[in-house]
């Protein structure tokens, strides 16, 4: 088996702090269609309602102040409301919501405002005016099936109703675990920690050349980071074990530090 079968991240891997790779799958353009039917029914509703309500209410005045009440509930509907309510959800909307779905960042992580409103007001050229039609066919030409709108925003709708199985952490080998305390260990790449993670997972599964092999490649990358190299005799499985253990205990403690710290400066009086 060769080494970058366990080296490769593809773009939909989502990479934990102990860079376990999660997959969270792009939404289909039927299920993205469905949630956009959704929110289109919604928002011309919305409109309808606002455009009602300010015609009335300003039927005593002049037109030119209806004139701009129309204009004012045509930006509500198609810029204000699918902005706020996918700020104040984190990337979902009404339709979203119905079907499983959140609009994240690139690197998946959650979107801010700035996002949720170059999605909008994309939105209303290429969903209202061009009636979805360039929105479909970007869809259907990107592998996450994002549309203009998300190219702009640097965003993609994922499913979120994917159940996640993490591997189980790998264990310190007992006979490493003094020279892994004293060890000067620097971050891995994320490429490399992704592998290394990964070759450790699949152990059972190599047969004995291929786990010689791909663990001599690794534990000679990873002993770049890693400061003095382990006891002799020292097999490559055991010394990528010992530094992923280590790289994640002395994360967990530096992230209990981090967090007592906060709870010091928020209840000092």
């Amino acid at each position: 088996m060769a080494t970058h079968e366990f080296a490769t991240l593809t773009t939909d891997d989502l990479v934990t702090g102990e860079a376990v790779a999660l997959d969270l799958p792009p939404a289909s353009i039927g299920s993205r269609i469905a949630s956009g039917l959704i929110d289109v029914t919604l928002t011309f509703a919305l409109l309808f309602a606002l455009v009602l309500g300010l015609v009335i209410a300003a039927v005593q005045t002049d037109e030119a102040l209806i004139e701009v009440a129309l204009l004012a509930a045509v930006i509500v509907s198609f810029l204000v409301y699918p902005t706020a309510i996918e700020t104040l959800t984190r990337g979902r909307s009404v339709g979203k919501l119905c079907f499983g779905l959140r609009t994240v960042r690139d690197d998946a992580g959650p979107i801010s405002f700035h996002h949720a409103f170059v999605r909008a007001l994309v939105g209303v050229v290429e969903i209202y005016v061009f009636l979805g039609s360039p929105a479909f066919f970007a869809a259907l030409l990107s592998p996450r099936s994002k549309r203009l709108g998300d190219y702009a925003a640097g965003t993609y709708v994922v499913r979120e109703r994917v159940r996640l199985q993490l591997p189980p952490p790998v264990r310190m080998p007992h006979h490493l675990a003094y020279w892994a305390a004293h060890a000067d260990l620097t971050s891995l790449p994320t490429g490399l920690a992704l592998a290394v993670r990964q070759y450790l997972g699949r152990l059972p599964q190599l047969d004995p050349v291929s786990r010689a092999e791909v663990g001599g490649r690794l534990a000679e990358a990873v002993s770049a980071h890693v400061a003095p190299p382990p006891p002799p005799g020292t097999t490559p499985e055991a010394f990528l074990a010992a530094v992923v253990a280590a790289r994640r205990d002395r994360d967990a403690a530096r992230l209990a530090r981090e967090a007592d710290l906060r709870r010091r400066l928020t209840t000092r009086r």
